[in-house]
């Protein structure tokens, strides 16, 4: 601030000051030494003074550099004709355009609405996973609006001076205020909003911290539901002359936040008359992802028979974020390869490599070692492709991709948001079945089940406390006492229940994978011979030994299955032999992608 200060002062009186610092510098070297001791005496005042001004100068700025240089936040503001973002450039999830377009409609005939008695809204939460493009949508309602936007960081707030995090809130309005004056409306973009909204009650937004943020959700609370004040010093004079009578309108200022946890926000913050309304901006579905694919790759060079449709299929659960990168990625493997021009098969290489992680054989890798994971994701596959009508094995492998020595990767035919009883059983053998195909066709057991053990006793759990699927109605979810997350103690009961499910659910794809043994030894042998098979090649295997995919008794219901990254355990890397896939089993909607070693 005063730097900024004296920066102005110096550009606006350079001259005067340049006039003075010769009329100085000639009185002490001509007419200052014919004065005589008063002279000297008036000259040692000076420089005294000159020399404290200085040291209080130096002490000035440092506090200023430090404060500019720590405690400013990421604040950016767009004029209207800057943003560059409108409608027509958010693509995969038209949806909530609807309500979007009717916030630009009020932003732009506010006084229209205002007469008919109408208060505008005040907010806008966007909830939705990482990468969904809330951020993308609020600078496209911006845009479209034509209006002054702000994108502001909630995390930058936070700093290590206390009090200032309050101080920015209210600067930021303030210029928001000042800005919707001019311009008829502005936007304010708050980003991770939780960093500052997050419930008092448990500690967040209005506690003290060693970083300063006392009192930021509360300023936050009053910045978006203020007194209605005059903005500006001048209105405020003519209204204390007496000038200016009358009610104040408010400037028009339209918050939005943007949050994936949007359990953790204050109840005072999401109130109507601060965010008013709530939209969930989740992944894109399948018209969605075409619309994305379109879009994206008509930006680069790529194949006119580029097939969208299948694209977008093997897309199920992938974000924009996700599909922009694949798509850049597919640019990076077509300009490596020598080719001009993104294919399939680029786009099909890049969103594996994303997916799984990068292809890295391993040389040295014992052949005894490669029986056993060749096996292990033998049952995986033989598992799923048995039991699931509406999923397909997209890729089995025995070669290291990142951190796996070997994964079955599963994908939906279509779009799913319901599980059934029948399907997550079906999900629990093929998470058990590598144990199965071990026992059955090693005579051991191997350490690299620890992820899969860890995620069907998940899924276990969730059938016999959650869902109420295996005869008792109770959930522990309701229960204080009980296991309200996968870390919680387990009391004896539910322990008993879940292990006799687990252990009922191991029989039965044991004797599934017993009973098609001339399949799980044909997909083990393929796998040794060639290190990895694709569906279509897995199907092949299946005809050679006469196996029909999926001859269960029941007809499996929708559930989505999200692609998923793999994650490295901790437990996992001691052993060397298993790394998993982070699933979780709260959601119906994501199921894991891959079972790998």
């Amino acid at each position: 601030m005063f730097t900024r200060w004296l920066t102005r002062f110096v550009k606006r009186h350079a001259v005067g000051i340049a006039v003075f610092a010769i009329i100085l510098t000639l009185y002490l070297t001509w007419i200052g030494p014919t004065i005589g001791y008063g002279f000297h005496l008036f000259v040692s005042i000076l420089s005294l003074v000159v020399e404290l001004v200085f040291y209080a100068s130096i002490l000035i700025l440092q506090f200023a550099a430090i404060f500019w240089f720590l405690g400013r936040p990421r604040v950016y503001w767009l004029n209207p004709e800057e943003c560059g973002l409108t409608f027509e450039d958010y693509r995969g999830n038209r949806s909530v355009l609807e309500f979007a377009d009717r916030t630009v409609t009020l932003l732009r005939g506010v006084k229209a609405f205002q007469e008919m008695g109408g208060e505008v809204p005040r907010g806008l939460l966007l909830v939705g996973p990482p990468g969904t493009g809330k951020s993308y949508l609020a600078q496209a309602i911006a845009g479209e609006a034509q209006v002054p936007f702000c994108y502001a960081s909630a995390p930058s707030f936070q700093n290590m001076f206390l009090g200032v995090g309050n101080l920015q809130i209210m600067a930021l309005y303030r210029k928001a205020r000042k800005m919707a004056t001019e311009y008829g409306a502005a936007i304010v973009f708050i980003d991770e909003i939780d960093a500052i909204g997050m419930s008092r009650s448990s500690g967040g937004g209005g506690g003290f911290s060693l970083f300063g943020n006392s009192g930021m959700l509360n300023q936050l609370l009053m910045e978006l539901d203020p007194p209605n004040i005059d903005v500006g010093w001048w209105p405020r004079l003519l209204r204390r002359m007496g000038v200016r009578r009358g009610a104040v309108q408010r400037a028009n200022v339209f918050t939005m936040g943007a949050t994936n946890l949007p359990g953790v926000l204050d109840p005072a913050l999401i109130r109507p008359g601060r965010f008013d309304h709530k939209i969930t901006v989740d992944a894109p579905d399948m018209s969605g992802r075409l619309d994305l694919l379109h879009y994206y790759v008509a930006k680069v060079k790529h194949d006119p028979k580029f097939p969208f449709e299948k694209a977008a299929a093997e897309t199920i659960g992938f974000t924009p974020v996700m599909i922009k990168h694949i798509v850049n990625q597919a640019v990076v493997v077509a300009h490596f390869s020598g080719r001009e021009e993104i294919t399939h098969r680029d786009f099909t290489e890049a969103r594996e490599m994303w997916e799984w992680g990068l292809k890295q054989p391993i040389a040295a890798l014992a052949a005894e070692d490669r029986r056993r994971v060749a096996y292990h994701e033998a049952g995986h596959a033989v598992a799923r492709y048995l039991l699931s009508k509406k999923d397909r094995v997209v890729k089995v492998t025995i070669v290291r991709h990142g951190e796996a020595l070997g994964f079955a990767a599963f994908k939906p035919l279509e779009e799913r948001y319901t599980a059934s009883e029948q399907e997550l059983r079906a999900e629990l053998k093929t998470l058990l079945a590598s144990r199965a195909a071990e026992e059955l066709f090693l005579d051991i057991k191997m350490s690299g089940v620890l992820d899969d053990f860890r995620r069907a006793t998940q899924l276990a759990i969730a059938i016999v406390g959650w869902y109420g699927m295996e005869g008792s109605l109770f959930s522990y979810l309701a229960s204080t006492s009980g296991p309200l997350d996968f870390g919680a103690p387990m009391d004896a009961e539910l322990k008993k229940r879940v292990e006799h499910l687990l252990e009922q659910s191991m029989d039965s794809v044991k004797g599934l994978l017993d009973q098609n043994r001339n399949f799980v030894e044909a997909v083990a042998l393929k796998l040794l011979e060639q290190d990895e098979l694709t569906g279509d090649e897995l199907e092949e295997v299946a005809q050679s030994v006469g196996v029909t995919a999926a001859e269960n008794e029941f007809e499996l219901l929708p559930v989505a299955v999200a692609a998923r990254t793999p994650v490295t355990r901790a437990g996992a890397a001691a052993t060397g032999l298993h790394w998993g896939v982070e699933k979780g089993q709260g959601d119906a909607r994501k199921q894991p992608a891959a079972d790998e070693d």
